[in-house]
């Protein structure tokens, strides 16, 4: 699976490049600046790209905005994003996109490998990756969310994570039937029309949830 690495610090993008290749990755491109970003994004086209959302030369917001732009010249393009901090407003500018295939990790609560890569595969498959402090984050900014119960909450929550409905049953220990009606509920509160498409309904609910 062909991957690009954009991350200003020498030393992480080293570590990833290397636990990348050591789960059979074809790192094609490493970056360490914003400039450079779109020009390996839309050259080599990979499966699924990490990005740091703060590049050089200003360190604000190049690495997203190049990220979006490569994703509007190629649409669907997975794109794995690593922050030191909680960035509402960039994370809403990614999720504005159709697509599916986009992820939000904080650099500092990553635990292992084998979350980060798995992180990595789901969006490369189209899926999402969003950390929980970030959900957290954006369920706070809503007020429509008061209607919501604590079980729809932690539903909502596992949605956001790119979690299947099986996945968030064994999570909270109910039944598929229950999980389907509660999200059901949740997407009726959220004036959001029910899908049977598990992307674009997480999608939906992230976009939502950031607006």
């Amino acid at each position: 699976m062909r991957v690009v690495i954009a991350e200003d610090h020498a030393l992480l993008r080293d570590g990833l490049t290397r636990i990348l290749q050591a789960f059979e990755f074809d790192v094609v491109a490493s970056v360490d600046n914003g400039p450079a970003l779109l020009p390996a994004l839309v050259t080599h086209q990979p499966e699924v790209a990490v990005v740091d959302v703060r590049l050089p030369p200003t360190f604000t917001d190049e690495g997203l905005q190049a990220a979006i732009a490569a994703r509007n010249r190629i649409p669907g393009l997975p794109i794995l994003v690593l922050s030191q901090h909680v960035e509402p407003l960039y994370a809403r500018e990614l999720l504005s996109t159709p697509q599916g295939g986009v992820g939000y990790l904080l650099k500092d609560r990553v635990a292992n490998v084998g979350e980060f890569i798995d992180a990595v595969r789901r969006v490369a498959a189209g899926g999402s990756a969003m950390d929980p402090e970030v959900i957290t984050q954006l369920l706070a900014r809503r007020e429509p969310l008061a209607a919501l119960t604590v079980r729809e909450r932690e539903v909502l929550g596992e949605m956001a994570e790119g979690r299947s409905n099986a996945a968030i049953a064994g999570k909270l220990r109910i039944t598929e039937k229950a999980v389907s009606k509660h999200i059901n509920n949740i997407l009726t509160k959220l004036d959001m029309p029910p899908s049977d498409d598990h992307n674009r309904r997480v999608l939906a609910v992230l976009a939502y949830l950031n607006a």
